[in-house]
């Protein structure tokens, strides 16, 4: 067990468990690999919403991510939310300072209502500085387009808003199109020259807080265990898929997916 694949993840905190570092951790040990976390941000949030977010000081996610790395080590890490440009600027450090190439980025700057969660210069780097050192990044149909500039409103907007993407440095871009209401839920996977599609019949449920966390988690944990990113993204497809429609009512409001669907 000495060599249990190791996967970090720096993201906030959800106190409803259904995203952020509770819905990694969560993936990370469905998928068989070893957690650890950074948290650069605290949120009051149940499935009815979110009430209060303390964001981190960025010192003190600096000596997060330097304690775990000191005497831990990993394999893979995965970002979500990133907060600031001062918390994303440390991150940055971090992964070049450590020489970390595995690196999954889940680009969490626009919330369900469309509202941003992230300032223009923090985006900005995001662009600049934290995608050129991606293996793979996750973005859904409004981070893509918040990213490139470019609407997606339909099908063939994906590949140009996909080489764009690419163009900002990173190996792969996935971009998730849940939010195309069509009978089949695709993601698009674009490798600079091909754009290939995942496909799973669309599960009609409410349940769906915390996928965007979980699908890039599944992804960093597959990729920590030797598959390919093509392997990676249709075993969590698959493992997404399962975890909507296998999901439970804990509150009254957007309930999380079920991330251990297959024990239950």
């Amino acid at each position: 067990m000495n060599d249990i694949p190791k996967v970090m993840t720096i993201a906030g905190s959800d106190s409803g468990g259904g995203a952020g570092i509770q819905a990694d951790l969560k993936t990370f040990a469905a998928f068989g690999v070893f957690g650890t976390s950074v948290i650069t941000a605290v949120t009051s949030q149940n499935t009815l919403g979110v009430f209060d977010v303390l964001e981190i000081p960025a010192k003190n996610v600096d000596s997060q991510i330097k304690a775990i790395l000191k005497d831990i080590g990993t394999d893979f890490v995965k970002t979500g939310m990133l907060s600031n440009s001062e918390i994303l600027r440390i991150v940055v450090n971090n992964i070049k300072e450590n020489n970390i190439k595995n690196l999954v980025v889940d680009p969490v700057m626009v919330a369900s209502s469309g509202d941003r969660l992230l300032n223009d210069q923090a985006i900005h780097g995001y662009r600049k500085f934290l995608i050129p050192l991606s293996k793979i990044i996750t973005p859904n149909i409004p981070e893509a387009e918040t990213l490139s500039g470019v609407k997606i409103k339909k099908i063939e907007d994906i590949k140009v808003n996909s080489e764009i993407l690419f163009q900002m440095g990173c190996e792969y871009v996935l971009i998730k199109g849940g939010h195309f209401n069509d009978r089949y839920s695709t993601d698009y996977l674009y490798d600079g020259k091909n754009l290939l599609e995942f496909s799973e019949i669309r599960i009609k449920t409410n349940n769906i807080h915390g996928t965007g966390c979980t699908l890039s988690s599944a992804i960093a944990a597959s990729l920590s265990l030797g598959l390919s990113i093509e392997e990676s993204v249709e075993k969590s497809k698959k493992y997404i898929t399962e975890a909507l429609k296998k999901s439970f009512k804990v509150g009254e409001g957007n309930n999380p997916v079920n991330h251990f669907h297959s024990y239950w």
